[in-house]
This record gives structure tokens, C-alpha cells and sequence, in this order.
């Protein structure tokens, strides 16, 4: 059971009555651009919220003063399990972009992967064009350790050819933490 807290905010795992704020923002089509898959209607957020309640790999990002869920956070040990390596993501509602939440969050969330779970190593991936999201990574902070030129894809064009994007991965190891 994933608890952790900040002066702001509450960092815990999904509940299944979640999915009306997941909705809120996995609707927005501008919120997955960067991301597999499209929007989400209520059904499915409401399998998603379910489904992600089942275990610590996403957690619910929640105002400490209103309860309103702003985000989630992916946190997930990489194979293999002796190396110690776990990979981080977000997606945040952009009705709190600005706010800082999304950068306050991951910190708290790297503290508990360095200082709880014993993490020698974590990375995160980001297209380059999401510029917000490189610039939280190097907030955090993060080093930028590559730039993979078409590593992958997520959709494809009216042709069925897919369409390729790149990717930074960033990094940051144990010994490079600092907890403010």
C-alpha cells in the first residue's frame, strides 16, 4: 500500500472511485500526445481506475486540501529485478499545469524509490517535442542520457505505416540523490 505525502499533496494508490478525475483529463486529446492510446470515455476509465487499484505500478496524485486527483504517477521496478532499476512516468490534468504539482509529486516519488525501495538507478522517457516534460525531468534532477532517434511508435498514418517517434531517456542513480 503506497502512502507518501507532501506539504501539498497525497501520493496513494488508485481507488476504483478515481475514475471520474482520470476521465477529466484521459478525455483531452492534447493530455496523450505524447502517449499510447486515445481518449478515454468514462467506461473505460472507470476498468482503468478499477484495474490500477489493484496494484503499486500507478499512483493517484491528490491535492491534500480537496481530495481532487490532478495526475498519476507510473513507478515500476525494470527487469531485471537484481539491477535495481525502476522507470518513471507521469500524466498530469492540465487544469493544475503550472502549479508545480507534477514536479513536487515525482520528487517525493524518486525519495521513496532511493530511500524505501533501495533503487540504485531510475529513468524516464520523453519525446523531445514535450518540452514541459524534459524540462521537469532536469528539474527533478535528472540527466538527460540519450536521444534515440525513432525508437518507437504509438500510432500509425492513413497508410498503416507507423509513425516514429524519438526519445530522451533521462537518469538518475542513488548516489546522485539528494532529498530536499
Amino acid at each position: 500500500m503506497i502512502n507518501l505525502d507532501t506539504e501539498r499533496l497525497l501520493i496513494r494508490n488508485f481507488q476504483s472511485n478515481d475514475w471520474k478525475d482520470l476521465h477529466d483529463y484521459l478525455s483531452i486529446e492534447e493530455v496523450l500526445k505524447y502517449e499510447p492510446g486515445n481518449v478515454c470515455d468514462e467506461v473505460e476509465c472507470k476498468q482503468m481506475a478499477l484495474e490500477r487499484s489493484q496494484n503499486d505500478i500507478f499512483m493517484a496524485v491528490v491535492l491534500r486540501e480537496t481530495h481532487n486527483m490532478v495526475g498519476h504517477i507510473y513507478f515500476n521496478q525494470i527487469k531485471p529485478d537484481e539491477f535495481l532499476t525502476w522507470g518513471l512516468g507521469y500524466i498530469f490534468n492540465p487544469k493544475y499545469y503550472g502549479n508545480g504539482y507534477a514536479t513536487e509529486a515525482s520528487r517525493r516519488v524518486l525519495q521513496y524509490g532511493f530511500e524505501v525501495l533501495k533503487a540504485h538507478r531510475v529513468i524516464a522517457m520523453c519525446n523531445p517535442e514535450n518540452h514541459s516534460s524534459w524540462r521537469l525531468l532536469e528539474r527533478l534532477p535528472m540527466r538527460r542520457e540519450g536521444h534515440h532517434m525513432k525508437k518507437a511508435f504509438f500510432y500509425r498514418d492513413n497508410e498503416g505505416q507507423p509513425v516514429w517517434h524519438d526519445a530522451y531517456q533521462y537518469a538518475i542513480l542513488a548516489e546522485e540523490w539528494v532529498s530536499e
